[in-house]
């Protein structure tokens, strides 16, 4: 019987990867305000949230924070890390304020269509959020901002006249 050999190393980008002490691929090459990874080495900003979450009314104002400062990408990692640690019955309300952050980041790459496609798919989700929010979540202004983003593009409305237009309130 043959003897197995293993796999061959990798060559390809994959084989340049950040990689955690377990293998597993990390996040650790710095991003532009947009989010965009940047050359190994360049200055930029980090992978968010630099540190643990602890809890939702934290995760709440670190997104705020970073909707507040024109860094989108930055909000939705926050929002994605909030989303993997929540609670199964929160899970959807929790990807559905990632998918609002990511939608805002294509308007402010100029994705109209990457964009809307996003804000429906989050707004879909968030609508079919049941039961009490964590923290003082402002689900009706949300879903109401989304509405806004997604008419403003059907306008014909550039996407990054949208991204100036729309603000987003996570909290009450």
């Amino acid at each position: 019987m043959p003897v197995p050999q293993p796999p061959a190393a990798s060559t390809g980008p994959a084989a340049e990867r950040d990689r955690d002490a377990t293998g597993r691929a990390v996040n650790a090459r710095q991003r532009d305000a947009l989010g965009r990874p940047l050359p190994r080495g360049a200055a930029g900003y980090p992978a968010e949230p630099q540190t643990p979450l602890t809890g939702a009314e934290d995760a709440l104002e670190r997104a705020q924070a970073f909707l507040d400062s024109g860094r989108a990408f930055a909000a939705h990692e926050v929002l994605e890390a909030a989303w993997k640690q929540a609670p199964d019955d929160e899970r959807q309300l929790w990807q559905g304020l990632a998918q609002l952050a990511v939608a805002h980041t294509h308007l402010q790459r100029g994705n109209g269509t990457g964009a809307l496609r996003l804000l429906e798919r989050a707004s879909a989700r968030l609508r079919s959020v049941e039961g009490p929010l964590p923290g003082v979540i402002a689900l009706a202004g949300l879903l109401a901002t989304a509405d806004q983003a997604a008419a403003l593009l059907a306008e014909g409305g550039s996407p990054a006249e949208t991204a100036q237009l729309v603000r987003w309130r996570l909290r009450d």
